[in-house]
């Protein structure tokens, strides 16, 4: 049996893309000898972040994506996120979703999910 330990992303900008994750999921910046980084939650527990340097650009939707539960109000939530420089995303969604899509400072899709 196999269990996600890590979200890696690959990334131009590490040092403003650890300052933007960090910041959105509270999580604090392990910076690595490479220009990576390591994002890790407060407490120890649950899944780290690794962001590694990459000069090849995001072309398309992600196959794949964090969705993320929130604390409070999911539309407080997404205008917080977009002042630290997300926006929204339109990946062919209908209105009337439980979720809502925006895209970090590089692209790269994630969820909000309402619930």
């Amino acid at each position: 049996m196999s269990r996600f330990a890590q979200w890696t992303l690959d990334v131009h900008d590490v040092e403003r893309m650890a300052a933007f994750w960090a910041e959105a999921l509270g999580y604090r910046i392990d910076p690595g000898a490479d220009g990576d980084a390591h994002l890790l939650p407060p407490d120890g527990v649950g899944m780290t972040v690794w962001l590694q340097p990459t000069d090849v650009p995001k072309e398309g939707k992600n196959r794949d994506h964090p969705d993320l539960v929130v604390d409070g109000d999911v539309d407080a939530e997404v205008a917080r996120l977009v002042a630290l420089g997300a926006r929204q995303a339109d990946v062919g969604q209908r209105g009337d979703e439980g979720f809502v899509v925006l895209a970090d400072p590089e692209g790269n899709e994630f969820c909000l999910l309402r619930r």
